[in-house]
């Protein structure tokens, strides 16, 4: 483990001894980079992004907690991605590098707390070793009454270009998008022409990523949902912080608990995501 910086946010890197290594900002508790043990870079992140603390970090993984979008009263996608965490524990187990990290409710500014009145702990454990990336992120109340919470790891993955890439594991999988009816995914493999943003529920099994030579396959458990989202040439246009090229060099496939979930006082919830490229 080292000390670094990913612009002006102070960082986390963690290596194994295969070359796999990942960064992890503190702002945010925000994985920004993951290169297998090849040296290739897995992960999107926007070259207009602020990476100053000033917003959210476009690209890599954002921690969504405690509200998925603007499903809630509060901060569009929650507070975890622009609170800063705290470093608990690294080490390496079975040539696996690893790193964990630890956000609670005396971490978040004074405005943020007041509006989020319950105790609790978010850790996000992150794990690397040759092609594969192993992200645990966990719930705890510690306080005496129950919250409501949902929770998603926002996974921005660096492809070579949207229009070749596609996404296996979907089939007869129930989506909502902006269509007023929920539908059954038809295709056996999810292809890409433009803007795509979909939440699908109760996700079966594991899914594919396709892009080039590479496969990457994706497992996740306690995440219920999955959400695959491109803004498209448009949308990519009328935001800030992403160029207006860059929309075709990433698909984000994020395991995701949508609905939000009662997590009762002492209670803890855990969502788990591996990855491996084949």
């Amino acid at each position: 483990m080292s000390n670094s910086t990913f612009g002006q946010l102070p960082a986390v890197t963690i290596r194994a001894a295969d070359g796999a290594q990942a960064t992890v900002t503190l702002y945010g508790g925000h994985l920004v980079a993951w290169q297998t043990s090849d040296g290739q870079e897995r992960l999107f992140c926007s070259r207009d992004s602020a990476l100053d603390g000033s917003r959210a970090i476009r690209g890599g993984v954002p921690v969504i907690f405690p509200q998925f979008g603007a499903r809630g009263t509060g901060m569009r996608h929650g507070f975890a991605r622009v609170a800063t965490w705290q470093l608990e524990s690294t080490g390496d187990t079975d040539g696996a590098a690893w790193a964990q990290f630890s956000l609670t409710q005396a971490d978040l500014p004074e405005a943020i707390a007041a509006s989020w009145p319950w105790a609790f702990t978010l850790r996000l454990r992150v794990a690397v070793q040759g092609q594969s990336l192993e992200l645990s992120l966990s719930v705890h109340n510690t306080g005496e009454q129950a919250f409501p919470f949902s929770a998603a790891l926002h996974s921005y993955f660096a492809i070579d270009q949207l229009s070749e890439a596609r996404i296996g594991g979907l089939q007869r999988v129930r989506y909502s998008d902006e269509t007023p009816q929920d539908a059954l995914q038809a295709e056996e493999v999810l292809q890409f022409a433009d803007k795509l943003d979909r939440i699908y529920y109760q996700l079966p099994g594991a899914l594919q990523l396709q892009s080039g030579d590479a496969t990457l396959h994706l497992e996740q458990q306690g995440f219920t949902d999955a959400v695959v989202w491109n803004p498209g040439a448009q949308d990519a246009a009328a935001l800030p912080d992403l160029a207006d090229d860059e929309y075709q060099r990433f698909i984000c496939i994020e395991p995701a608990l949508i609905q939000p979930d009662s997590l009762a006082a002492g209670a803890e919830w855990v969502g788990r995501q591996r990855l491996e490229f084949m």
